[in-house]
């Protein structure tokens, strides 16, 4: 029997498998991916050696928009849809052939033996009920003066996703600034992104970046 946290996962999943097909037809969700990669290059020092983990990387419009900026790409997504399109994009070359593309989920199981150098989340961490913990996960998954890449909602009512939603209601920044740090983190900085228009009102979205201060 699944627990709350693992049957959430798994709803989640199933609902992103059956917009993967139409994902990128979306302007905003492209135009987001463009401008998360352009506030990397203005943030992040990149030589283009770098070892990239696009984290909850959905169809890997992030990957696609930074493939000539780093050295490899791993793309991590539990949608099934979404790795489907991702390895679409591969055959195509619009993403490196060579990426890899893993299903993981780095708040259950065993973590990886790989670390990377820059790791990017996109709109994921407010689904994440464990926050924090995939926070330290990442400090643990990146080499020293790594850096932690995070696009997300600035705090909302709620009305974004609706009253059933188990996530986050987005994030304050000043709570999330701490949490960052509790684990491992120095150096956060945050920048307004863009807005999300719905229905329902308006939802700012940030960029944060943060360096990783552990020593291996």
């Amino acid at each position: 029997m699944l627990g709350v946290a693992e049957e959430s996962r798994s709803m989640t999943a199933k609902s992103f498998d059956e917009r993967a097909a139409t994902w990128d037809d979306d302007p905003v969700k492209v135009e987001r991916a463009e401008l998360a990669a352009n506030m990397i290059r203005a943030m992040v020092s990149l030589d283009g050696s770098e070892r990239f983990l696009d984290y909850g990387a959905g169809t890997g419009l992030l990957s696609e928009a930074l493939r000539d900026d780093l050295g490899s790409i791993v793309l991590a997504e539990v949608s099934a849809g979404m790795r489907d399109v991702i390895r679409g994009k591969q055959e195509l070359g619009t993403l490196p052939a060579d990426a890899g593309v893993w299903d993981l989920d780095l708040t259950v199981g065993e973590l990886p033996d790989d670390r990377f150098d820059l790791i990017a989340i996109v709109m994921t961490l407010h689904h994440v009920v464990e926050a924090v913990r995939l926070l330290d996960v990442f400090a643990r998954m990146l080499r020293p003066g790594g850096h932690l890449c995070i696009v997300d909602l600035d705090s909302e009512d709620g009305t974004l996703h609706g009253v059933e939603f188990e996530g986050h209601r987005g994030f304050d920044r000043v709570v999330l600034e701490r949490q960052l740090r509790e684990v491992g983190f120095e150096q956060v900085e945050f920048r307004p992104l863009l807005e999300l228009e719905r229905p329902t009102g308006r939802y700012p979205v940030f960029f944060a970046v943060a360096r990783n201060a552990r020593q291996g």
